[in-house]
């Protein structure tokens, strides 16, 4: 079967799927770690998320980064906007952190649903371009 795919990286303005990614409103997972903004001149980190059906059961999320590595082993030392882990939102409630590439969601309940996968700093602060989160979203529609 072939992937759900969204290619996101950092351009949010007109795309209706990020409105599931939580905003700085003072109640959202960004406000309470609060931002990391890539600075002008600076490699501007890039994420796309593939999800695949397990061929068992669940889901298998492949997340592809640029200009960006995921550092478990310096999650909460010095944030750096070039490396850090993502933050996986389910219909835009946060729903656990990733470490590495590959994500393994064993079940989602019958619907549509829309995965956002955000890039975090070491720190856990959002990483930010040009005001928006740097994320993917892609839609899953689980049948009944």
């Amino acid at each position: 079967t072939a992937p759900a795919i969204a290619d996101m990286g950092h351009d949010h303005s007109t795309d209706p799927a990020t409105e599931a990614m939580p905003h700085s409103d003072g109640h959202g997972e960004h406000s309470h770690h609060g931002m990391l903004a890539i600075s002008d001149g600076q490699p501007v980190p890039q994420v796309v998320v593939a999800v695949y059906p397990d061929p068992v059961a669940g889901w298998n999320l492949h997340i592809m980064t640029e200009n960006w590595e995921f550092a478990p082993d310096a999650v909460n030392a010095s944030s750096l906007t070039t490396e850090g882990h993502a933050h996986l939102y389910l219909n835009g409630e946060k729903i656990t952190r990733i470490y590495s590439e590959w994500h393994y969601l064993p079940s989602l309940p019958p619907g549509e649903h829309t995965l956002t996968v955000g890039l975090n700093a070491n720190g856990h602060e959002t990483l930010m371009y040009d005001g928006e989160a740097i994320a993917a979203s892609v839609k899953v529609i689980v049948p009944e």
